[in-house]
């Protein structure tokens, strides 16, 4: 039994946690068991999942499984695309440049702010009434 070699990343958007496999293919991708179509439709963020390939111009040249966990659609498209991101540095070092200019391998920190008690959301106070 042949063993596959592969190459990993991790990536994080707002709560969305994702692990990507890399292995050499013909470009699809396998999001949660699904096709990335039918897990994302074909709208933004299926697109942006791919970001990372375009950036590098490797397009259809890995078969990528990936699973996530935590957060809504755009946090998971997010992790995603940076999991990718890190998979291909962690492949191809010279790939850091393109991958850094288009921003793909900062991980972006926002996160939900805390509500604060006496507010009714992290910021939004009350009505102030005079009398």
């Amino acid at each position: 039994m042949a063993v596959q070699q592969y190459v990993a990343g991790v990536g994080r958007r707002k709560t969305s946690i994702a692990r990507a496999r890399l292995v050499p293919g013909n470009g699809e991708i396998i999001v949660n068991g699904r096709p990335l179509e039918q897990y994302f439709g074909h709208g933004i963020w299926a697109s942006e999942v791919q970001e990372p390939f375009r950036a590098v111009s490797q397009t259809g040249r890995y078969n990528v499984d990936v699973k996530v966990v935590g957060g809504g659609l755009s946090g998971q498209a997010g992790a995603i695309r940076h999991a990718i991101a890190r998979a291909l540095l962690a492949s191809d070092e010279e790939l850091r440049l393109p991958l850094r200019r288009a921003g793909l391998l900062t991980r972006d920190a926002r996160i939900k702010e805390r509500k604060k008690y006496g507010l009714k959301r992290a910021r939004k106070a009350p009505q102030y009434t005079k009398r």
